[in-house]
């Protein structure tokens, strides 16, 4: 579990640098998970260790939002003035990524053949 836990890390550590190195605009940890599944995909798949330590960390995933929470609560006096654009965002966030999450499965649905269209 340790070995995989560091190979997480180290993709999110490559991740942190080279954004920082090259001022992309993307989240390091979101580059690093890219490079994570581009590991994945040369390795030919998730190994077991790799899996059971990724089901560890997500089945403590609501601690996660622990920090998110305490930001809320330590700015809440700037974000007060910003409400409405606020729920916009997160309504209009969650609209669309339950869309693109809907129009992705019927995708997906479709090509692997279970599309339903052999309803009876």
């Amino acid at each position: 579990m340790l070995e995989a836990l560091t190979l997480i890390l180290v993709c999110q550590l490559f991740g942190e640098v080279s954004v920082l190195i090259t001022g992309l605009p993307v989240p390091g940890p979101v580059l690093g998970m890219l490079l994570l599944l581009a590991w994945l995909f040369l390795r030919g798949g998730v190994p077991e260790s790799v899996g059971r330590t990724a089901d560890a960390l997500l089945s403590h995933l609501s601690l996660l939002f622990v920090p998110a929470g305490v930001g809320v609560l330590v700015h809440w006096e700037r974000m007060r003035g910003q409400w409405t654009a606020i729920a916009a965002a997160l309504v209009l966030g969650t609209l669309i990524t339950l869309a693109v999450t809907a129009l992705t499965m019927t995708a997906v649905m479709r090509l692997t053949g279970r599309g339903g269209s052999n309803r009876g």
